[in-house]
């Protein structure tokens, strides 16, 4: 396994208050993690942790090898980590073209046209909707937007804050067939997911996380068949799906 990103013993927080501690794992290259726990575990604070927008007390966040808990985000951006946070970020009165080029901002204008293509592909109805306002967009158009708007970067590593909520059974599934993609593409992958189940079914790896620690951590299909986990999280009667 070749480890794109390691967390050691952190404790992160904001202002005077630790949330995350002492939190330790590592992530494999090109692998999906998804983290699971209930409201106030530390979810998000762990994904901002990771993308340096909270405050850090103690331990090691290191990516590629590199210590970056010290580095501001921009500088975590330049190094290929990429954020999307929960709920809409792009810019509704624009069109999809437009908040595609405002994703390009950081990178050499040489580079703009090809990095705009590319997340098309991916993502074919961002062509498709290229001329429209980006706020008359679907809630499942718009998620994919915002994750492209992040894409054009090339991240190595992609956090992302709940990708499905709020969106239909039939969206959601589009969104997380979308991640399967990206991180096909040799891009790691760290999730909070309140679709548990949808969430799981496309991970390598589950973390369980309560009061801010990790409780349990394993291959999601192994967290997934785990009783204590399908009765707190996945209503206790699920049926495996192959």
């Amino acid at each position: 396994m070749t480890v794109a990103l390691a967390i050691e013993a952190l404790t992160a927080g904001y202002g005077e208050t630790p949330i995350v501690r002492d939190f330790s794992t590592s992530l494999a290259r090109g692998s999906i993690t998804t983290l699971i726990g209930g409201n106030g575990a530390g979810k998000s604070t762990l994904l901002r942790a990771v993308y340096g927008t909270i405050r850090w007390f103690a331990g090691r966040i290191l990516w590629q090898g590199e210590e970056i808990h010290a580095l501001a985000p921009t500088e975590r951006l330049r190094r290929g980590i990429a954020f999307v946070p929960q709920g809409r970020c792009n810019f509704p009165a624009m069109s999809v073209a437009e908040n595609l080029k405002l994703g390009c901002y950081t990178l050499p204008s040489r580079l703009h046209a090809a990095r705009v293509e590319r997340v098309c592909a991916l993502f074919p109805v961002l062509r498709a909707k290229w001329t429209l306002a980006a706020g008359n967009l679907s809630g499942g158009e718009q998620q994919l937007l915002e994750t492209a708007m992040v894409l054009v970067t090339e991240p190595q590593l992609l956090l992302l804050d709940e990708p499905s909520l709020g969106l239909s059974p039939k969206t959601q599934a589009e969104v997380f067939a979308a991640v399967r993609a990206i991180a096909a593409t040799g891009v790691t992958v760290l999730v909070v997911e309140q679709n548990v189940h949808g969430a799981l079914l496309i991970s390598d790896t589950a973390i369980v996380m309560e009061l801010g620690r990790k409780f349990m951590e394993g291959p999601a299909a192994q967290v997934r068949g785990d009783a204590r986990i399908r009765e707190a999280y996945l209503g206790g009667n699920i049926k495996e799906t192959t």
